[in-house]
Order: structure tokens, then sequence, then C-alpha cells
């Protein structure tokens, strides 16, 4: 990817990650080695009832977001918020680019896209520039 800004979108099932500029959009999708499924939890049994985070996924996500400048994470469950504690602990450069993680259910790429230009344009004109 090879704008400054990027959002990935992302489940547990997908990761959808955009770089782009005012004319341009790259796209790239990724998908966990091992798709997990819902897991209801049962009364009396042990654990969380939650599938354990796919390392190798949020390792290849952080690797196509280490050429972005900044980045914005959203999605609409924990993903988002376990990738950022994945790249707090095993990448701390590319978690250091990350300029917000926001809720955002499922929207079109187009709407996605939109999102985060309004996002970044407003980020942008309140931060300090990073060279």
């Amino acid at each position: 990817m090879t704008h400054f800004h990027a959002v990935v979108w992302l489940d547990h099932r997908e990761a959808k990650m955009f770089a782009f500029s005012p004319e341009e959009v790259e796209k790239l999708v990724l998908h966990p080695h091992h798709l997990t499924q819902h897991i209801h939890h049962k009364s009396g049994s042990i654990g969380s009832g939650h599938a354990k985070d796919d390392e190798g996924y949020f390792h290849a996500i952080a690797e196509v977001l280490s050429k972005a400048g900044e980045i914005l994470i959203v999605g609409p469950g924990q993903a988002k918020t376990n990738l950022f504690k994945h790249l707090h602990a095993h990448d701390r450069g590319v978690a250091a680019k990350v300029a917000g993680i926001e809720t955002v259910d499922h929207p079109s790429d187009g709407q996605l896209v939109a999102f985060a230009r309004k996002y970044f344009e407003k980020f942008d004109r309140t931060s300090p520039q990073r060279s």
C-alpha cells in the first residue's frame, strides 16, 4: 500500500484495508488462516466461550499497514481492539501510527473510504503534523 492514510475494517473473518489519497484508493482483503465460528457460552462451562485470536492474521494485517503513515482501525466487534493490543505488543512502530479506533458496523467499500477521508480530514486539522 503506497498512500499515507489507511483504514482497516475488520472482524474475525475478514480484514478490508484501504490506502488512499484524495484521488486514488488501493484495496486489499485478508482472511485469517483458521476461520472461527460463533461460539455460544453454555452455563456451567469453563472459559469465556470466545475463540482465540489468530496471531498470524494480525501479523499479516500489521505487515500491510506498516507502510502507511496514519491508520484508522474500525469494525463492529472486539477484533479492532484486539488488533490494536496485538500491534502494541508485537509491532509498536505500526501501533504508533494508529490515529484512532472507531466502531463501524458493515459499510460498503465506498462508505468506508468516505468515512476514513472525513475522519482524517478532521484528525489532520487538529493534530501536529508528523514527518
